[in-house]
Formats: C-alpha cells, sequence, structure tokens
C-alpha cells in the first residue's frame, strides 16, 4: 500500500469512531464509574461456608454479592448445624438484597462444639420465608450445579470441608468441571502473623476431608494463615463502612456487633473501630485477582493432626504465601463493600 493511502486509512479510522459515538449531554463530564463495569462473562460460583461461627464469612458472603466479576450459583452450609446455617444465610442473603440465590444445606456433622454466634440476629427467622430456591440436599445441589454448568465453576470454601468431601467421593467428576479456592492451612506464618505455622481452624476440624479435597484432579489455590491472618480493617476505612447506609456493610455491622457480644474472647475490645480478622475476604479475592498477593506453587500435605505442611511428595498448589501491598487489598475490600461512601449517608 502506498504511504498516502495509508495515512488517509489511518485518518479515517481515527475519525469514525468519534464521528459515531454520541456526545455527552451540555454540561456533563464523563465520570469513573465507583464499580467496575460487569464483565460479559460471569465466573460461576459456588459458596460453601461454616456461616454463623466466626463472623468473617458473614463478610465474605457480602464481598461476594459485591463482585460483579462472580455469579453466585449456589450458597452450601458446611460443618454441621445445617438448618441454623441455612437460616442465616437466608435472612442475610435477603437483608442484603439478593433473595433469589439458592441455599442448599449440608451434611449434618455430630458433636460440633461452638456456639450459634448470630442467633440473637437471626430470631425466629422461618426458612420456609426465604424466595429463593433451598435443597435439602445440598450435597447433590453441589454436584448438579457443577455439572450442569456450561462453564468450568469456581467452588470457594471458607470453612472445614466434609461437605466437598462427600460431594468428591459421590460425583468425583466434578474436580474436572470445577477449580478450588480455599482459606485452609498455614505454611510459613501462624496466628496473629507469628513466624511458625499452626494447625489451622479449617483443616484442623477435618484433616481427612482436606486430605481428600487436597488430592482431587482440580486447579486448587489457597490463602493460608500467611496472608488470610493479616487483615483487618481499621480507621477511615472502618469508619466508611460503620456509617454507611448501604445494605451490606449496615448488615455486616449489626451481625458483627451481635457476634461479639456472644464471642468477646474473638473479638477486638474496640468494635466500633476495627474488625475481627477477615480470613475468608482473601478467598473471595483471589476468585476475582491474584495481583496484590505473592503467589507460589508449593507441593502440600496435610497431616492427620491438621498441619499444611510442605512436602516434596505432595500436591502442587496455587498459595497466597504474601503480600504484595496489603493496604491497597484492604482499600480494594473497602471499595467493593462501601462503592459509595457519599451516596447514601447515614443519619447520626
Amino acid at each position: 500500500m502506498k504511504p498516502v493511502m495509508l495515512t488517509l486509512l489511518t485518518l479515517v479510522l481515527w475519525v469514525c469512531p468519534a464521528l459515531s459515538s454520541p456526545a455527552a449531554p451540555p454540561g456533563t463530564q464523563h465520570t469513573t464509574p465507583s464499580q467496575p463495569p460487569a464483565p460479559v462473562h460471569k465466573t460461576p460460583v459456588i459458596l460453601d461456608t461454616d456461616i454463623g461461627d466466626d463472623i468473617d464469612d458473614t463478610w465474605a458472603l457480602g464481598l461476594l454479592l459485591q463482585c460483579p466479576e462472580l455469579d453466585l450459583k449456589l450458597v452450601l452450609t458446611d460443618y454441621g448445624r445445617p438448618l441454623y446455617r441455612a437460616r442465616l444465610a437466608a435472612k442475610l442473603l435477603q437483608t442484603m438484597g439478593r433473595p433469589d440465590v439458592p441455599i442448599g444445606l449440608g451434611i449434618d456433622v455430630p458433636n460440633v462444639g461452638g456456639d450459634e454466634s448470630q442467633a440473637a440476629w437471626l430470631g425466629d427467622y422461618d426458612l420456609a420465608t426465604y424466595p429463593g430456591p433451598v435443597h435439602t440436599n445440598g450435597i447433590r445441589a453441589l454436584i448438579e450445579t457443577i455439572l450442569q454448568s456450561p462453564r468450568p465453576v469456581t467452588l470457594i470454601a471458607i470453612g472445614p470441608l466434609p461437605n466437598i468431601a462427600a460431594a468428591l467421593t459421590q460425583e468425583p467428576r466434578i474436580a474436572q468441571r470445577a477449580r478450588f479456592i480455599g482459606m485452609h492451612g498455614s505454611v510459613r506464618r501462624g496466628y496473629g502473623g507469628k513466624n511458625s505455622p499452626d494447625a489451622e481452624w479449617n483443616v484442623r476440624c477435618d484433616p481427612r476431608a482436606a486430605q481428600q479435597v487436597l488430592a482431587a484432579p482440580w486447579d486448587i489455590t489457597l490463602t493460608p494463615l500467611d496472608t488470610c491472618g493479616l487483615v483487618q480493617l481499621d480507621g477511615p476505612r472502618f469508619a466508611q463502612l460503620r456509617t454507611s447506609n448501604h445494605p451490606i456493610p449496615r448488615t455486616i455491622l449489626e451481625n458483627y456487633r451481635v457476634w461479639a457480644a456472644r464471642r468477646p474472647e474473638l473479638a477486638p475490645r474496640d468494635i466500633e473501630q476495627r474488625s475481627s480478622t477477615l480470613f475468608d475476604c482473601v478467598a473471595i479475592y483471589l476468585a476475582v485477582s491474584r495481583d496484590l498477593c505473592e503467589m507460589e506453587t508449593l507441593p502440600l500435605t496435610v497431616t492427620s493432626d491438621g498441619f499444611t505442611r510442605i512436602d516434596p511428595t505432595g500436591r502442587p498448589v496455587h498459595v497466597a504465601t504474601a503480600w504484595k501491598n496489603l493496604d491497597a487489598f484492604k482499600d480494594w475490600l473497602t471499595h467493593r463493600l462501601c462503592p459509595n461512601p457519599t451516596s447514601q449517608p447515614r443519619t447520626p
């Protein structure tokens, strides 16, 4: 092509989009949306959760609902007390504005200790009043959701893993149609950021289930205590959430106060100034992006006493072992949970 013809073609290609684009009305300005535009293809997601014990599951559920990249197909309650957890998930979803999300009751686990920490907020909520689908056989619902999905499903697990182990036993093919993201383990750092690993709760509660999940042939990504154990919100970030009138942070904070009164040994002293540790929110983030985490592929095994060890004979797993920028993650988390801090002011 001659140079003159190339120049004319370049000019036409440059001018035409501008001519075809509608002009903004007089007096208006282009603004950056507070939330990223929803992707054309959202990632189908299942959330497996022991919601109703530690409060971070409630934060994680709210965060997931604020991620336009993710399409929540099922919330499955795990680690016993299935009716309590399903009632709580249902009321949270309804209060947060997503009463369409299906809920599945997980398998009952005998001798589960702990307390129904959010029972005071839950009150006498009747699961029969939930507008969305409720599956009494949550394991079957998980299997069918994965196998019937036209696109691979991301399974996010933020609790102990008896449900997932049971599903793999019933239908091993799910590992070929899903990827697994979990809040599990402790590789080099333990609780409170200490420089030695711990037997992390979600693994320690059912090491056999964790071993079975780790052995399945799906793509696995984990946030261990090395990263998720370092996340708290305080200062202006927490104040932004506390003063918001958005239904998601408002509902989270209502439950946080109830939980803190019931579980003072786990809550910070100044609950109106800071959050507890938000372990589970990092698993939600990893379903959206890994940009702020240092990722390593490590061979891992789970011991019978609940430790997650680096072992040359172990299964290669993608592990978020450190933060590139923890403050940037806290900003992202705050913005997602409360995208418009000035648009919905709360009356003092």
